[in-house]
């Protein structure tokens, strides 16, 4: 009989404090922990993205972390099958296995597959860029809340790429991405899961998210994007589908990153630093209830409070492994 493996997921809104209760939890478990947040795995993000530090991840295990360059993006399905075979790898050794993470698509995808839509389009690709460069983002974000509404509720009014991808998938099918994705159901499932998301109350989540971004100022992230910029990071040349449009240069993906794309128009003289402050905090605030609504509808979620229900998080953790089968004698090396 094929037994499949089983994969435990944390989840929840940023800043709500899974990566600390995902440690705490691996630690009890002897778990390795899986990264699903979609920019921990770029090389020199760390502050901004709340990468686990050294001795953390001297503690537990982690992977999938710091495995590509900003300025080479990583798209969802490369991420997902890096991901699955990272999680065979693991479940062959005995270990139990942790994905961890705010990225909604990405634990999705772990979780159920890819829906079959057309691959991209050069020329579709070109002319939606085109628009961008153009007339904005906004633009083609109003384009998409008539065609997709659905998927615009989903997705950043900021996010370029996955507003482009949407648009692309509606025009060369005729049918909205969000339709895809409801006729596949995401039912391919090659693992036995649970998922818990960590949260906390609004208005505390909401406090914790602006302390954290004030607490990355003081461990310079600051500097940390002027490294970025001396890497050649501020900004990438355009695609070949954009020679069309000579002023066309995507910005690389650091300067895309809540926190990071304020910090560089602060740098470029834009906004003051109080200013990009709050826009930032602002940002994540609206990120969070994003990620809220995404895995509020996800039937499979369990949740509980990040800060009282660790250890009831711990116990459904052990109970779903299975306490006889658990491997804990401790982190691998």
């Amino acid at each position: 009989m094929n037994i499949k493996p089983r994969v435990g997921f944390i989840v929840g809104p940023t800043a709500a404090g899974k990566s600390s209760a995902a440690l705490r939890i691996a630690e009890q478990l002897g778990a390795e922990i899986v990264n699903a947040d979609s920019r921990q795995v770029y090389r020199g993000m760390d502050i901004g993205t709340a990468k686990p530090r050294a001795a953390e991840l001297l503690r537990v295990p982690h992977h999938l972390i710091d495995i590509r360059d900003p300025g080479t993006p990583m798209d969802v399905a490369e991420f997902a099958s890096l991901a699955r075979r990272t999680i065979v790898e693991i479940a062959a050794r005995k270990r139990p296995v942790l994905v961890v993470g705010g990225s909604g698509l990405y634990v999705r995808v772990i979780r159920s597959g890819i829906c079959a839509i057309p691959p991209a389009s050069s020329s579709v690709r070109a002319l939606l860029t085109a628009v961008a460069a153009q007339r904005g983002t906004t633009c083609l974000f109003e384009r998409l809340c008539t065609v997709d509404s659905e998927a615009a509720a989903r997705i950043s009014r900021n996010d370029l790429k996955r507003i482009v991808r949407a648009l692309e998938v509606h025009e060369l099918t005729g049918v909205p991405l969000s339709e895809h994705q409801r006729r596949h159901r995401f039912a391919e499932r090659p693992f036995e899961t649970l998922t818990v998301a960590l949260t906390q109350p609004r208005e505390r989540l909401y406090k914790t998210i602006d302390r954290r971004f004030a607490a990355m100022l003081e461990e310079g992230l600051v500097g940390e994007v002027q490294r970025l910029w001396a890497k050649g990071y501020d900004r990438m040349q355009p695609p070949a589908s954009a020679a069309m449009d000579e002023s066309y240069k995507p910005v690389a993906l650091p300067l895309t990153t809540i926190g990071y794309r304020e910090i560089a128009q602060f740098l470029r003289g834009e906004f003051s630093l109080a200013e990009a402050t709050a826009r930032a905090q602002r940002a994540s605030r609206r990120l969070a209830k994003r990620q809220l609504t995404w895995f509020r509808a996800d039937p499979e979620v369990i949740w509980l409070d990040a800060e009282r229900d660790v250890d009831a998080a711990l116990k459904l953790f052990r109970t779903f492994f299975g306490e006889a089968d658990l491997h804990v004698s401790g982190p691998t090396a």
